[in-house]
């Protein structure tokens, strides 16, 4: 059945990629606005509050996201090797500098890449602006004015991980080449073990327990993240000009759409990044027109102005670098075990820290 799936998904892919990514795009919106899902405010709830439900509603959907990962690839949909997180090449100075730049960035940009996409939807002009200049920056890293010094700076802080005898950088992988266990086991093992423990960690709260908003939060998200990997896994042909095996990012994604907006009848089809974006804000504005929010809302004064375009620039180097954010490596990275997205996930948290620090410290 899943062969017969994949050869109808291949032979119209452009079809199911834009309108299967818009849909999943516009639930992804939808959920984030209706139960105020944000990584950079769970961060800031734990410091200010001692708060830690939205940071547990972070970590169910990275559970849910892992779990429905490991059914992907069991099933043979999909072979997360494919993807751009699980190259043996272990880039850990660009996942480090650019998971504390970008972390950093969305504290003074009010949020993250997705937040800022729902709340444009919304109808946030700020949110407008820091999306352009996060677009345009991290077209400016990936091979624009600052792609050079991207190339000299980083190239050499990766680690080639087949030389130690590891096929990629999955801990299913890692964990393999260090006890000789079956790839195929030690994926499982690692997958099922992660999960297990971030739920465990999740459910050990019972005011989590209790919060039907972050649960709606934490599954509804990761099963958007699996849904994207679903669709692009049936759609992915190793042999044909198809899209890439991914799931749910925004940074190089809302460059992506500014680019397409711009180049439209050259470019033909949108890809998923592109239809996902588009979907974002469609979700954000059903949301916001379901709570009756949609309202327009702009700087508050010159030094707010400041500060988000800042932090929107930031987020464009750091999501460039680290290549993802919050949404496409703390999430859809980390949903395949990679070392570079646990690693980028981890110093996205304390770049946060340091950016509420910081702040709080100028306020």
């Amino acid at each position: 059945m899943i062969d017969t799936w994949k050869e109808i998904a291949v032979e119209s892919a452009d079809f199911y990629i834009g309108w299967g990514g818009l849909l999943i795009g516009i639930l992804f919106g939808f959920i984030v606005y209706r139960t105020n899902f944000c990584t950079m405010g769970s961060i800031s709830d734990i410091l200010s509050f001692g708060d830690k439900n939205r940071f547990r509603a972070w970590l169910l959907a990275i559970a849910v996201a892992i779990l429905g990962v490991w059914v992907i690839e069991t099933l043979g949909i999909a072979d997360m090797t494919q993807s751009m997180y699980q190259v043996p090449a272990f880039g850990w100075g660009a996942n480090i500098v650019g998971g504390l730049i970008f972390g950093f960035g969305m504290v003074f940009s009010g949020g993250c890449i997705s937040r800022n996409l729902v709340r444009a939807g919304g109808g946030d002009l700020r949110s407008v602006v820091v999306l352009l200049i996060t677009g345009i920056f991290g077209y400016m890293t990936i091979g624009g004015l600052f792609g050079p010094a991207r190339v000299a700076l980083f190239t050499p802080l990766t680690t080639d991980l087949t030389a130690a005898g590891i096929e990629d950088q999955s801990l299913g992988a890692i964990l393999a080449g260090l006890t000789g266990m079956g790839v195929e086991t030690a994926t499982t093992v690692t997958a099922l073990l992660v999960a297990g423990l971030l739920l465990a960690y999740c459910f050990a709260a019972p005011q989590f327990r209790a919060s039907g908003r972050n649960l709606t939060a934490g599954f509804g998200i990761g099963l958007c993240v699996v849904l994207g990997w679903l669709l692009t896994g049936l759609t992915y042909d190793e042999f044909a000009d198809n899209p890439q095996l991914i799931s749910l990012s925004y940074v190089r994604p809302v460059g992506d759409t500014l680019d397409y907006l711009m180049r439209y009848t050259a470019l033909g089809a949108p890809g998923f990044g592109v239809a996902t974006v588009a979907g974002a804000l469609i979700g954000g504005l059903l949301g916001a027109l379901s709570m009756g929010r949609v309202h327009l809302t702009t700087f508050a004064d010159k030094s707010d102005s400041i500060r988000n375009m800042f932090g929107a620039a930031l987020m464009g180097i750091g999501g460039v670098l680290a290549l993802g954010c919050t949404v496409g490596q703390a999430l859809t990275g980390v949903s395949t075990l990679a070392v570079g997205s646990v690693l980028t996930f981890a110093c996205i948290v304390i770049g946060g820290i340091v950016g509420v620090k910081t702040i709080e410290a100028i306020a």
